[in-house]
């Protein structure tokens, strides 16, 4: 199966929701409500603030979907993956289209928490483990 990885602008992420929900859903569950629900990933697509990516096979069918928001340091723009499922990242080709779209962006490094089975897959892409986040409610 060949992917194709695009990015779906801020004005076609409603039309588009039902066929990536899942995806992010998926993502969002994996890590246990992380930061944002399903939904206030939606809000910030919508508005522009952060980047929506699909994976799309030749029969132009959604395979996989990412969620991408950008940080701005004094030395790089960062890509940082908020949410990602599905079959996106999971060659070396899929990985090369995504790293062209994000560089067309701006960005300098591409960032993402990941657990450990992931991190695994994604050193094959060059991925160094920086650190280990742990948090702790107040």
């Amino acid at each position: 199966m060949t992917l194709s990885v695009r990015v779906i602008p801020s004005n076609g992420v409603s039309q588009n929701w039902h066929l990536v929900e899942a995806f992010i859903k998926s993502a969002e569950e994996k890590f246990g409500g992380a930061e944002y629900t399903t939904e206030q990933i939606k809000v910030y697509l919508v508005q522009g603030q952060w980047m929506l990516l699909v994976a799309v096979d030749e029969d132009n069918e959604i395979q996989g979907a990412a969620t991408v928001s950008f940080i701005n340091y004094p030395n790089d723009r960062v890509a940082f993956v908020t949410a990602i499922g599905g079959k996106l990242v999971t060659s070396q080709d899929t990985f090369k289209q995504m790293s062209e779209i994000l560089k067309v962006n701006g960005a300098t490094k591409i960032q993402g928490v990941a657990k450990e089975a992931i991190a695994r897959l994604w050193k094959r892409f060059g991925f160094e483990e920086k650190a280990i986040l742990v948090e702790t409610k107040l």
